[in-house]
């Protein structure tokens, strides 16, 4: 019995918190990002987002896609932080993975620089299709990276490419699953040294990558966190 405990408070809570994200106010501030989607003619707002998607993703991460501004000031962060004497990172020499990438925005502004390529990982098919079709709807001048790609897949087990990575967590993922994701990396680097950059918004679980030794901070702010692997030659 007292195990069940913490589950039922837990589901109570999930559902409370469905709940008040169904009131019209609620609803109301998922649409209110939907500019972007208005000037590419493409669905990432969180507004449109189904019910059961919305109840689902209550469990692990709610959907939210990232704010353009916020997203271009944590790359211009990223390009700044080269690992050994370069002005700034190379892009081209990387791929581009988003861990929990929903309806590929960030896929989508990702493609404005020129990475290697860029690659998105979703747990949900619904939020996977669509992701799909904005890849493939996306026209803007000043897109640079064509090789694009939406994966439907669970991102605890994911294996990493092998390419030197910039990874990008929107504090996607429970405390358990981003310690597993730490776990998957670390082998991955022992398999092949590469540099890789950990590029975490919203980083209410920042104590998780600040106490993994395979990883040091490099830059941040009160919205973001920069962590790269010790020993990149990048």
């Amino acid at each position: 019995m007292r195990d069940t405990l913490p589950a039922t408070g837990r589901l109570l809570g999930v559902l409370w918190e469905y709940a008040l994200d169904s009131t019209p106010e609620r609803l109301r501030q998922r649409y209110g990002d939907a500019d972007y989607d208005w000037d590419y003619r493409v669905n990432t707002t969180s507004g449109a987002v189904g019910w059961r998607d919305r109840l689902l993703g209550m469990f692990h991460s709610a959907y939210q896609p990232t704010e353009p501004a916020a997203f271009h000031e944590m790359l211009d962060a990223l390009q700044q932080c080269p690992a050994d004497n370069q002005t700034t990172l190379n892009f081209r020499d990387f791929t581009f993975l988003d861990l929990g990438s929903g309806k590929g925005r960030t896929l989508l502004m990702a493609s404005d620089y020129p990475f290697r390529r860029v690659v998105g990982v979703e747990l949900l098919p619904s939020l996977h299709q669509i992701a799909r079709q904005n890849l493939l709807q996306y026209k803007n001048e000043s897109q640079k990276c064509f090789a694009l790609e939406s994966i439907c897949a669970d991102a605890t087990t994911f294996p990493f490419p092998d390419d030197p990575l910039v990874v990008y967590l929107f504090n996607p993922l429970p405390e358990s699953g981003m310690r597993l994701v730490l776990a998957n990396l670390g082998h991955s680097l022992y398999a092949r040294p590469r540099p890789v950059y950990l590029l975490y918004h919203n980083p209410l679980l920042e104590h998780v990558l600040s106490e993994n030794a395979l990883l040091t901070k490099v830059a941040g702010t009160n919205q973001y966190s920069l962590f790269r692997n010790l020993g990149s030659s990048y």
